[in-house]
């Protein structure tokens, strides 16, 4: 009797753990900074599930207009998908009004997304980043039902406990001092954080992509090599 409802404790513990799990992450790090003519994005490109590498070549940046960007991690596929609503919506906008809309009208258009899956989420951790009308620069971070802040930097994903800090760090410093960052050196700050990261978080890695937008609407986009193993 005994070593019968013991296999039936165990039986139950098994399905218990066996359970469907609609999510999983795949992790990665992106990060935003915002200066006084430009913002600028990194994400790596690694997608892993546990200790196995699904992707070393997915972007994990995206473009929605000619001054707004989104960068996300988590779920790659509710990442997408995520992606493909906010663009769909971006374009019914932009066909009734004639016009892209403008930053602030897209982090709420974020932030209304996000809320409305409150129930079955989009596992997508986010920074929004880019140029309102007035030429001002910033960025909005967010959790993933739509709850966001607008920030000066920001990161998300599985590097975040570790790029915080640094930026923290060096934001700090300078606005004590009272100086404004300058695009090249906030190119190696966000560089050497990502660096940093990737031999520290076994889920950042293999390339990392970099969007500058400046004042005057050029965008550069950069690739480069980071840790492979």
């Amino acid at each position: 009797m005994y070593l019968t409802e013991q296999n039936q404790v165990t039986d139950l513990a098994t399905e218990k753990k066996s359970q469907y799990n609609p999510y999983m992450n795949n992790m990665g790090t992106v990060m935003t900074l915002a200066g006084k003519d430009f913002v600028i994005l990194c994400g790596d490109k690694r997608l892993s599930m546990g200790y196995a590498i699904l992707s070393h070549d997915s972007t994990k940046i995206q473009q929605l207009t000619d001054k707004v960007f989104i960068a996300s991690s988590g779920m790659y596929a509710d990442v997408k998908a995520l992606w493909k609503n906010l663009r769909a919506r971006i374009e019914i906008y932009r066909s009734t009004h004639k016009r892209d809309p403008d930053l602030p009208q897209i982090a709420n258009l974020l932030s209304i997304t996000l809320y409305m899956r409150r129930f079955f989420p989009y596992y997508a951790f986010n920074v929004l980043a880019g140029m309102k009308e007035n030429g001002e620069f910033t960025c909005y971070g967010y959790d993933a039902v739509g709850s966001f802040d607008e920030v000066q930097y920001g990161s998300q994903g599985s590097g975040n406990e570790l790029v915080t800090p640094v930026l923290d760090n060096i934001m700090t410093r300078k606005k004590n001092e009272g100086k404004d960052i300058e695009v090249k050196e906030a190119y190696d700050l966000i560089r050497e954080c990502m660096n940093g990261t990737s031999c520290r978080d076994i889920y950042t890695g293999d390339k990392m992509d970099i969007v500058i937008l400046h004042k005057d609407g050029r965008v550069d986009r950069l690739e480069e090599d980071l840790r492979k193993d």
